[in-house]
């Protein structure tokens, strides 16, 4: 039995440190897809330059955030003294538990003159007890994605987070959680099977598709009901298709958020900023 779609929203233009943002969650239907409380797109544009972007250095508590590059670059730096960069489909995954500075940079890649930057960031609501816990820090190298190819050369599915089949990411997870990238070629199709009580969102980023033998067009996000069942998605194009699928099992402590605090009260975030203040995440110190 194919999935209900409880409902289909399209993305929100906005803007993030100066860069245009395509924001598909929090939406006008819900504040969370299971633990994923925030999903923004950046790209694909051009740019004709080769220097970086991003907010600067800013604090966390109480998520994780993961930021996909699919082209380009991220470069991380945080309070601990983590840094790293992760390439065209890489990862960059931080829990900033009880308290953490970071700066993220996104730089494009490509040749001089059309140089292209494309990523998503999704916020990941934490658990009570991971939140009062020290923060942690993971790249993920494209390379180190688990992949798994799809019969009859249909395309392959990366395994960013959760698990598909017998591949398993090794991003840390608290709950049960899944974010899949789908990459279907040409008049391909793919099923998946999903258990009872899960949130489940399928986003199209950037092409249309048939999901579920309904049509939707590129820059909605598809939210279905929490019944065990299949999720069937068509490409009827000459492009490949990409899809994001994610979710997992509902948030089911109190949720307060204030700018970049995800707490499960409002003391809990008074605190937050308060601990900010009084230099308790410590500062970034730059190579």
């Amino acid at each position: 039995m194919q999935k209900k779609i409880s409902f289909s929203n399209t993305a929100q233009s906005s803007s993030v440190g100066g860069t245009p943002i395509s924001r598909f969650l929090p939406n006008g239907y819900t504040q969370a897809v299971g633990p994923f409380i925030l999903l923004d797109q950046a790209g694909p544009m051009k740019i004709n330059s080769s220097e970086s972007g991003g907010t600067g250095p800013h604090p966390h508590r109480g998520i994780a955030t993961l930021t996909y590059a699919i082209t380009g670059q991220i470069d991380h730096f945080d309070s601990l003294g983590n840094h790293a960069i992760v390439s065209s489909g890489g990862v960059q995954w931080m829990n900033s538990g009880n308290g953490i500075v970071h700066d993220e940079r996104s730089k494009a890649s490509g040749d001089s003159n059309q140089k292209e930057m494309y990523a998503f960031q999704f916020w990941i609501n934490l658990p009570s007890k991971i939140k009062a816990e020290k923060p942690e820090y993971l790249p993920v190298h494209a390379e180190e994605v688990p992949e798994k190819q799809l019969a009859e050369e249909a395309g392959v599915v990366r395994v960013i987070v959760g698990s598909y089949q017998e591949l398993t990411s090794k991003i840390p997870t608290y709950t049960k959680q899944f974010l899949f990238h789908v990459v279907l070629n040409s008049g391909k199709k793919i099923s998946i099977d999903f258990s009872q009580k899960l949130e489940v969102a399928a986003v199209l980023p950037t092409a249309s598709a048939i999901i579920n033998a309904e049509s939707f067009r590129a820059g909605e996000l598809i939210a279905f009901d929490k019944e065990a069942g299949v999720i069937e998605i068509e490409n009827l194009s000459d492009e490949t298709l990409d899809i994001l699928l994610f979710g997992g099992e509902t948030y089911g402590e109190p949720m307060v958020s204030q700018g970049p605090f995800v707490m499960n009260s409002q003391e809990g975030v008074v605190l937050a900023y308060e601990d900010y203040a009084n230099g308790k995440y410590g500062e970034i110190y730059y190579p």
